[in-house]
């Protein structure tokens, strides 16, 4: 592109606003280091941390796809650090109104738009782009599928017995059909820092992990949205009691700022009532989400309800023990990590209800005892083997 008498690059190191590098003068040379725009493809996910890293998951087909091309994407102030690192993507933007301004003058091949939401919905219309897939929105303000490979997904959420009963497709395969990638089980993209995995590790020597202990981390919460995910306090001090029995398990608390106060009363009565001091670890809660990632990177095996916590034991490739209750436990890829928690012949489970009518029974339901057999299960037939094999 020529303006005036300057030769705009096709290279995503040019900006407009100073040299790719200093000295240089690619508009007229021509580029140091040229990295074609290739298919410019943004992805437009803003809802649900969890989400948001299990979309992560299309980063490696998009790729497979169009090797030669630009990955953005649009996410919510609170989730974009979830992106950091990331080698998949060329830019993260935030959804504020000067992205709006600079996402309507750029032009790009694919939208991608995960979000069945009118807000997302709502931008994906006015976008520029060749191709759209996923959701848009129509004059009634009606969310609508805007392509074909999109209808199975729209129709899961117009259809109970569909999502409920019949469905068996992960929600990756349900991504992949609908943005029309080829679906291969690809892996969340979580890219921890030299640094984080640093501080992971000092972190452990400093609450007295030892080398060769099994961490064993309790995700207590879950989103506002849905406060019936999570296992009661009762449950939770329970579990602590019998799991803290046993030699080489060391226990870690593990939650966001809405969790805090929870997690204060859960040590508090777990050390007070069963005197498991120096075996259980509460984390920080305030530190920010990057630093939250690092305190679950220290365990071994997560516990934990369908949550955010959960993605990001997947995400971790920890060993991932969920209950399920209200949600959807087929939509869930464990990749072979770990164990689903089902609530057996409760016929209102899944529901997706906020509030329940039957007396929480899913969450009663959970069962201590097989969660109790599990970790130890695992720490003996797959840890303790590890462990040995790295040290012999």
């Amino acid at each position: 592109m020529k303006v005036f008498d300057f030769e705009i690059p096709e290279c995503k190191n040019f900006t407009g606003y100073k040299p790719c590098y200093p000295y240089s003068k690619c508009h007229e040379t021509g580029c140091v280091d040229p990295k074609p725009f290739g298919v410019k493809i943004l992805i437009i996910n803003l809802d649900a941390m969890g989400n948001v890293l299990l979309t992560t998951s299309i980063l490696p087909a998009i790729k497979r796809k169009y090797p030669e091309s630009s990955v953005y994407w649009l996410t919510l102030k609170n989730t974009h650090h979830l992106l950091d690192n990331n080698p998949y993507l060329d830019e993260v933007f935030i959804w504020e109104p000067e992205t709006w301004l600079v996402l309507e003058n750029m032009r790009f091949d694919i939208v991608m738009n995960a979000d069945k939401s009118r807000r997302s919905a709502s931008l994906t219309m006015k976008l520029n782009a060749g191709i759209k897939l996923g959701y848009g929105i129509n004059e009634h303000g009606q969310i609508i599928p805007l392509n074909k490979s999109a209808s199975y997904d729209y129709q899961l959420g117009l259809d109970d017995e569909l999502k409920f009963r019949k469905n068996q497709k992960t929600r990756q395969e349900i991504l992949c059909e609908m943005f029309e990638l080829e679906y291969k089980r690809d892996e969340y993209v979580l890219v921890l820092s030299e640094d984080e995995k640093k501080f992971t590790e000092e972190y452990k020597r400093k609450v007295g992990i030892k080398d060769g202990e099994l961490v064993v981390g309790f995700n207590t919460g879950c989103s506002p949205l849905y406060p019936n995910k999570k296992m009661t306090i009762e449950q939770h001090v329970e579990l602590i009691k019998r799991l803290s029995r046993y030699d080489g398990i060391k226990l870690v608390l593990l939650g966001g700022p809405e969790d805090t106060e929870r997690n204060e009363e859960i040590f508090n009565r777990s050390v007070k009532i069963n005197g498991v001091a120096g075996k259980l670890i509460n984390t920080p809660t305030n530190e920010g989400i990057r630093r939250g990632i690092c305190y679950e990177n220290m365990c071994d095996v997560v516990i934990t309800g369908d949550s955010y916590g959960m993605h990001l034991a997947i995400a971790l490739r920890k060993f991932v023990i969920a209950w399920f209750g209200l949600s959807s436990w087929t939509e869930i890829d464990l990749y072979d990590r770990g164990v689903k928690l089902i609530p057996e012949g409760l016929e209102c489970a899944p529901c997706w209800k906020k509030v329940c009518p039957y007396n929480l029974e899913c969450i009663k339901m959970i069962d201590l005892d097989r969660i109790e057999r599990i970790v130890v299960k695992y720490k003996e037939e797959v840890f303790d083997r590890l462990v040995k094999k790295e040290l012999f």
